[in-house]
């Protein structure tokens, strides 16, 4: 006895289309003869399924069906009035190429996009910060100007394949146990285009698009980072058969600066300075990205502090203003001193306690403090 239809995809009576087709095509892929080779139950099971998916796929078979149940198309329960095989529904081929491409991929004659083209452009830190603008080379497929893209010499015109009719595809009608299969490939005569250049262009050989070398301005705008992806619509390779060309992506590689660190639109250095500068206080030349600039050192200054320089840092490549410019301080300890120099910084230790030296307590005098709270 026949099982319903419903119940072999395993869907409900009001399943969509989409629903009935996904069902189908997830049965096909397991039942499928060619992954079960020799296995007859998982044979009848995709017959069964093929059959079932044959009669809810259409929309009047299935209204038929939904009314009448296998009586609608065999009286005897038989799938009566296709023959019993496969092709005689319109070929199990057909199905099976709808859903997984029959090996073979669709004809390729239709307008094809071009390819789309990637660019590495070097800049120095201070380009990618103010903007430049640059001339670069890019070597790309242009569509030939001989004979317009068709691959034919003036004058002529590309035809159909004789071999396959213009489709692209060669099709082929192979007898198995369990019905007649019918498969397709690409057509070698045409490569899949479904047409034939009985002159072909001299300019391009027939393919339609030539190889140049096309020079191209570049602006990259102020704020740009590294790693920054910039777009050019339509300046790709040429695209075949009338389709649109590809875009050109220009992929910022900034150098790294000597002195100047970036995160996001702040700049980052370190500044040495003397432990007389630190201790009197100063006021020192500080490179910015622009020249250098006076800041105020304080008298006392560690190493260590920070101190920020508004609106020194790099512009805001959306909207207006910059980031700023950190300094970090670095006191230097001097080397190779002579005799007098020696003798002048002792003075200053026996005149100096070791807090005032420290600019904080030291150890010891923590230490200190500890055992005086903890004996009351």
């Amino acid at each position: 006895m026949k099982r319903d239809y419903y119940e072999v995809l395993g869907v409900s009576k009001g399943a969509t289309e989409q629903e009935i087709k996904k069902a189908y095509r997830q049965l096909a892929r397991k039942y499928h003869p060619d992954v079960n080779p020799g296995d007859k139950e998982a044979e009848e099971k995709f017959k069964e399924a093929t059959e079932a998916y044959e009669i809810l796929s259409d929309p009047d078979k299935r209204a038929r069906y939904d009314q009448m149940g296998h009586a609608g198309f065999d009286p005897n329960g038989g799938f009566g009035g296709f023959g019993g095989g496969f092709n005689d529904f319109g070929g199990f081929g057909d199905i099976f190429d709808m859903f997984f491409g029959g090996g073979g991929g669709g004809r390729r004659n239709g307008p094809v996009r071009g390819n789309d083209l990637q660019y590495d452009l070097t800049l120095t830190f201070e380009e990618a910060a103010f903007g430049t603008e640059k001339e670069i080379q890019i070597p790309r497929q242009e569509t030939c100007s001989e004979c317009q893209g068709s691959g034919a010499a003036p004058g002529t015109h590309p035809t159909n394949c004789s071999q396959c009719q213009g489709t692209g595809q060669i099709r082929a009608t192979q007898r198995t146990p369990f019905g007649a299969i019918q498969t397709s490939k690409t057509c070698p005569n045409c490569n899949g285009t479904g047409q034939f250049i009985p002159n072909p262009c001299k300019e391009c050989s027939g393919r339609g698009t030539v190889r140049k070398v096309k020079t191209l301005k570049v602006n990259v705008p102020a704020g740009s980072e590294h790693g920054l992806n910039l777009r050019f619509s339509g300046s790709g390779e040429a695209g075949l058969r009338g389709g649109p060309p590809g875009d050109l992506y220009v992929v910022l590689n900034v150098r790294p600066h000597k002195f100047f660190e970036r995160e996001g639109n702040d700049i980052y250095c370190e500044m040495p300075i003397t432990f007389v500068q630190a201790a009197l206080g100063a006021e020192i030349d500080v490179p910015t990205l622009e020249g250098k600039v006076k800041m105020k050192i304080p008298e006392g200054t560690q190493t260590g502090t920070v101190f920020r320089l508004r609106g020194h840092g790099i512009p805001y490549r959306r909207g207006s203003g910059r980031g700023d410019q950190h300094v970090q301080i670095l006191v230097t300890t001097p080397t190779k001193l002579t005799d007098k120099q020696k003798e002048l910084l002792r003075e200053f230790g026996e005149v100096t306690s070791e807090q005032q030296q420290m600019g904080k307590k030291s150890f010891f005098e923590k230490v200190k403090d500890n055992l005086r709270d903890a004996m009351g």
